[in-house]
């Protein structure tokens, strides 16, 4: 199937061109990155996740979404999935991709990774961490290709193969869960200290998972001769709309616990982000900007017309999508280094090598992703036109 990737039109070659551009332009800062180090970066002493382990965090829960496909089609036989369930275990694909970049480019040396399997720490939930992810990869690539090769002979995928689909359900669930773990696990860290946020993990990355996958399947719609199907993509509208909400009454539990509480631990993470600490709120807009991108997203998916409007649902898609990502992004990272154990503000901005290094690594992501619908596109185009 692999040569179905490399048929295509001069607008195909055109994207294929300009993404493989900005990723080498990230490769090139990187080399940078790893001749100066990460000084090169705007993470210190007191802030030592940055931007890159912000999207890494953000984009798990991109790959976590796609069960929110799997889930119906192959344990509740709901046929409709049927038709974008592949696009789904693709964008897993391609998010899990970016995922383990981001944590090469995060370690400054990257053969520092293969420390975690020479002398592996069972105690470690960052060796749990990689080993559900790269799992989660496998999975996807062993479900995506046997399932789209079945369909393009005319065929039932092969009887092995259900129980690898039913172990990559829980398997998806486990990789946002160990990755809320990394963080709430750190005792010194108020603001991740809480268990709660692994549902909240869990809530955003069921909202902004499909939300991306609508957006794609939209996209295809246009550019293509496939159509994902209007029942598809209104059940997929109604799983954020869900989750959105589900997200957002998480976070108020943790501003009421905070402070009700009265403890200035749990208050001053909220208190930076939201209104500034000690004369710094770099964060402000932004934690504001997301609040009422989530807002806007509810309300224009909560409202049946709204919804079923395609303009609007794709307004709500991007709304979501920005709004879950500075918030658990850049929120979530600086939020809980900010302000330290001590309550001494040291505040965090992404340098520009940083966010030249990240763009490389999301063209890089969406790289992977063009190629893989390439091939589940022309597969259902062959299956349709026979």
């Amino acid at each position: 199937m692999l040569e179905l990737s490399i048929k295509g039109s001069k607008k195909y070659y055109g994207l294929l061109t300009i993404l493989a551009g900005i990723a080498g332009i990230g490769v090139l800062f990187f080399l940078y990155q790893l001749k100066e180090g990460l000084g090169i970066t705007g993470m210190t002493r007191d802030v030592s996740w940055g931007f890159y382990i912000a999207n890494f965090t953000y984009l798990v829960g991109v790959a976590a979404g796609g069960v929110m496909v799997v889930l119906p089609y192959y344990l509740h036989d709901y046929k409709a999935f049927g038709k974008i369930t592949i696009l789904g275990e693709f964008l897993a694909i391609g998010a899990i991709v970016m995922c383990l970049t981001f944590v090469l480019v995060d370690l400054g040396q990257p053969m520092r990774i293969l420390n975690v399997w020479i002398y592996p720490s069972p105690n470690s939930v960052l060796f749990y961490d990689t080993i559900v992810l790269f799992g989660y990869l496998v999975l996807n690539l062993v479900i995506g290709w046997n399932v789209l090769q079945a369909e393009r002979n005319g065929t039932h995928y092969q009887k092995w193969l259900k129980p690898v689909i039913i172990l990559s359900i829980p398997w998806a669930i486990s990789i946002h869960t160990v990755t809320a773990f990394l963080f709430c696990g750190l005792p010194g860290r108020g603001f991740w200290l809480t268990a709660v946020l692994a549902p909240r993990f869990l809530a955003s990355a069921f909202a902004a998972g499909p939300s991306l996958l609508i957006l794609l399947c939209l996209l295809l719609k246009k550019f293509t001769k496939f159509d994902p199907g209007k029942e598809q993509i209104q059940t997929l509208s109604k799983i954020v709309c869900y989750a959105i909400i589900i997200n957002v009454f998480f976070f108020l539990c943790e501003v009421f616990v905070a402070f009700y509480s009265n403890i200035p631990e749990h208050m001053d993470h909220i208190t930076y982000l939201f209104m500034g600490l000690h004369g710094h709120g770099v964060l402000v807009p932004w934690m504001w900007a997301s609040a009422i991108f989530m807002l806007t997203g509810i309300i224009l998916l909560v409202v049946p017309a709204l919804r079923r409007n395609e303009t609007t649902l794709i307004i709500a898609c991007v709304v979501i999508i920005v709004g879950t990502w500075i918030d658990k992004g850049l929120g979530m990272i600086s939020g809980g280094f900010v302000p330290n154990p001590l309550h001494h503000v040291s505040e965090y901005v992404p340098t520009f090598p940083e966010i030249v290094i990240t763009l490389g690594i999301y063209a890089i992501g969406a790289l992977a992703i063009t190629v893989l619908f390439k091939m589940a596109v022309s597969v259902k185009e062959e299956v349709g036109s026979a």
